[in-house]
């Protein structure tokens, strides 16, 4: 059986991904958890936001590596994350934020 991807992106985010690495350059993604800005995924220029230890590395989407802390994806290790897009304002430090969309996490359970 053949193990399935632990971070997938909507065709939306991919668009979004895509018009963001235009005018940024190569991106990242990291999950921290926790309230506020920590709760949605935040997108980075590659190498702006250090990753550490306390971070694991849960694969590429369009190109992209997508970072979760441990102790955020003890929590989430069961479920397949889906970055999607909505309208409204992304997190304060995240690149979507003056595009008036944000990136945010649906999930799914294995089966």
């Amino acid at each position: 059986m053949a193990q399935q991807e632990k971070v997938l992106a909507t065709d939306e985010a991919v668009a979004l991904m895509d018009l963001l690495q235009e005018k940024h350059g190569p991106l990242m993604f990291h999950q921290s958890g926790g309230c506020c800005d920590g709760s949605s995924p935040m997108c980075y220029p590659r190498g702006e936001f250090r990753v550490g230890d306390s971070d694991i590395l849960l694969g590429y989407v369009n190109d992209t590596p997508f970072y979760m802390s441990k102790d955020q994806y003890e929590y989430w290790k069961h479920t397949q994350l889906i970055i999607d897009v909505v309208e409204g304002r992304g997190g304060m430090f995240s690149l979507e934020n003056p595009e008036g969309k944000r990136f945010l996490i649906r999930s799914r359970v294995f089966e």
